[in-house]
């Protein structure tokens, strides 16, 4: 399935009039068997797309909350390797939530862009995001996963000039995501005011849905974004539930799938507000 799992659930949502609610979540953290009952219980918790990050050593674009996570899964064992295990485990239970995997480019390199591809479309996976691979050095990564049916979803930014943005979204497919600040995640809180004209600009010169994501904490932001965007995602408040349940002592797959919970509501309500509206 791949890429045609991601356009047949925003096809879905479009036809509902309401924005994705995208779960972010580390492999691994804070470790397999855990990571897995997390991923397992997302959908249920009212995540329409997962994100899920493979933990790197030196995860530049993440705040302090993303880099703990990535260095707690490293710490117990994770790698490139055990995250498709778990895509895999997780496909024996679901096929049909997209799963987009997200990271850093030294992993896949390490493992063959055409070794990696395969692997990850066999494992069940639908799109991956490259936080450091220009698209001046994406072909040979992009022939890799076009043959392999696997979406590269680009990054757009508030950085990203009307002369940049076509070298962005060449050979995008799926979706492409909108960083809503400049800086790393979970620092800043995303202005969905700001973040509006932007979302209406890739989203004519892509063609593509975007979503938004960075600055995304609380419910709130979640469904003032979800009102201007086509997807929301929420990545550090979902991983600050596992160390905050780690430090004391609590099981953290409630903790994470309650958050996640109050997040897919508020957009599914900011969503529907939106509908009524228009209609």
């Amino acid at each position: 399935m791949t890429v045609q799992r991601i356009d047949a659930r925003f096809a879905a949502l479009k036809a509902e009039g309401r924005a994705a609610f995208v779960a972010y979540v580390m492999a691994g953290d804070p470790d397999a068997d855990t990571a897995f009952e997390i991923l397992k219980g997302l959908p249920a918790a009212g995540a329409d797309i997962i994100e899920l990050g493979f933990p790197f050593s030196d995860p530049m674009a993440e705040g302090p909350p993303i880099q703990r996570a990535a260095l707690r899964a490293l710490r117990a064992g994770m790698t490139l390797k055990g995250t498709l295990a778990l895509v895999r485990r997780f496909r024996e239970h679901d096929q049909l939530t997209p799963i987009i995997l997200m990271g850093y480019l030294n992993p896949i390199l390490s493992a063959g862009f055409e070794a990696f591809a395969g692997d990850a479309a066999q494992a069940g996976v639908d799109g991956l995001i490259v936080v450091d691979c220009p698209p001046e050095e994406a072909d040979p990564l992009a022939d890799a996963l076009d043959a392999a049916g696997v979406a590269l979803i680009r990054l757009a930014a508030p950085t990203t000039d009307d002369r940049r943005l076509p070298a962005v979204v060449r050979r995008t497919s799926g979706f492409v995501y909108y960083v809503s600040v400049a800086g790393v995640t979970g620092v800043k809180e995303a202005d969905a005011a700001a973040v509006a004209p932007a979302v209406q600009r890739v989203r004519k010169a892509s063609g593509l849905p975007v979503a938004v994501g960075f600055g995304i904490r609380t419910p709130e932001r979640a469904a003032a974004v979800a009102r201007v965007a086509d997807a929301v995602v929420v990545g550090s408040a979902l991983v600050d539930e596992i160390a905050a349940g780690l430090e004391s002592h609590e099981s953290v797959t409630p903790r994470v799938l309650e958050t996640a919970a109050r997040l897919a509501k508020a957009v599914r309500a900011a969503s529907a507000e939106q509908t009524s509206v228009q209609a």
